[in-house]
């Protein structure tokens, strides 16, 4: 049949070396969102395989305490991958070996964020304008460790400088196991739609690495759409996570055929509620304040009262006035049905 692409579906297992993955639906690293409590509520629903929030090399290897901490995980939330940042292929070899030392399953490049802030000196994104850079990194990195090596990139620079198909050679040769292809140029950041056709484009070009769809994965339509279009061997959701802990839950029923639910307002309630405590008990007082203004605003979005709730939880004063406002704001008029929660269970 013309046009059509074989596929596998994604309920389906993933070896990536010698790891294999329970299913091929994979939670994007975040930076500044997927912390140890959004990691907790994500494996919950077993997505099959999460990325940590990306590392730069240096402060990793200077023992620096912060970037540490960025890497902390619990032994539920395996298979778990770390991704560094950094373009000193020097570097890469010691900073990947240190991700393997800590019992990391993955270790990932990143070769995808667009920020100023690091492309400044030729990382992230700014990778995409030296290709061979590109694979002199991925091949010190495979040289170091056992664990299998990753990369994420974008489409490219920009419009003018498409180059995600070169890439996923050079990162093919170089020795990486798969790469991630966000559909957006660095330009684009996250404006427009994820053009899809880049993905489609690298899984044609490739012969042993595996291809990553990444970009507007939303829910688990958009995650059969993508496999469809571009034969990608798995879905990398990034913001469709956030506030979805359950998105990998919903695209394997989805792929087993399986009718996917709609979840109420008052499931997103509890959710939030659990997020909160992992939050409130990782995190001193104050910082967990800060993260719920931001997580608080992730899982209530489409309600009636709901631009009233984001408002007072992103002006919260201490994190009690954040519990009362969870277990009790009131949606489309309704009183608040919150299910007793074990908060000794959820410690971390």
């Amino acid at each position: 049949m013309a046009g059509f692409i074989k596929t596998t579906p994604l309920h389906e297992t993933l070896q990536l070396g010698r790891l294999t993955l329970p299913n091929r639906v994979i939670y994007s690293p975040l930076a500044g969102c997927s912390d140890l409590p959004f990691r907790r509520m994500a494996a919950k629903y077993r997505p099959g395989l999460v990325y940590c929030e990306m590392v730069k090399m240096e402060p990793l290897m200077r023992g620096d305490p912060g970037t540490f901490h960025l890497l902390d995980y619990q032994a539920d939330t395996h298979p778990i991958g770390a991704q560094l940042c950094g373009s000193n292929p020097a570097l890469a070899g010691p900073a990947a070996r240190i991700i393997e030392d800590l019992g990391f399953d993955v270790v990932d490049l990143n070769c995808g964020c667009p920020v100023d802030k690091v492309t400044k000196d030729g990382s992230g994104s700014g990778m995409l304008k030296n290709p061979e850079r590109i694979g002199e990194v991925i091949s010190n990195m495979v040289a170091a460790v056992t664990i299998p090596v990753t990369v994420k990139i974008r489409a490219g620079w920009d419009e003018g400088n498409i180059n995600a198909t070169t890439i996923t050679r050079i990162a093919e040769e170089a020795g990486a196991v798969a790469i991630a292809i966000h559909g957006r140029t660095r330009a684009q950041a996250y404006r427009g739609p994820a053009n899809w056709d880049h993905i489609k484009a690298c899984r044609d070009v490739a012969k042993t690495i595996h291809v990553f769809g990444n970009g507007d994965v939303f829910d688990a339509d958009a995650a059969q759409r993508m496999l469809s279009h571009t034969g990608c061997d798995a879905v990398l959701a990034s913001r469709g996570t956030m506030g979805q802990p359950w998105i990998a839950e919903d695209i394997v029923k989805a792929s087993q055929g399986e009718m996917v639910r709609p979840r109420t307002i008052e499931e997103y309630r509890q959710a939030l509620l659990e997020h909160f405590l992992y939050q409130v008990a990782y995190e001193p007082p104050q910082r967990a304040l800060i993260s719920m203004r931001r997580v608080g605003c992730w899982y209530i979005k489409s309600a009636k009262g709901t631009r009233d709730f984001r408002h007072k939880i992103s002006r919260a004063h201490n994190i009690d006035e954040v519990r009362e406002l969870i277990l009790n704001f009131s949606f489309d008029g309704d009183d608040a049905v919150v299910d007793e929660v074990d908060e000794a269970s959820l410690t971390i």
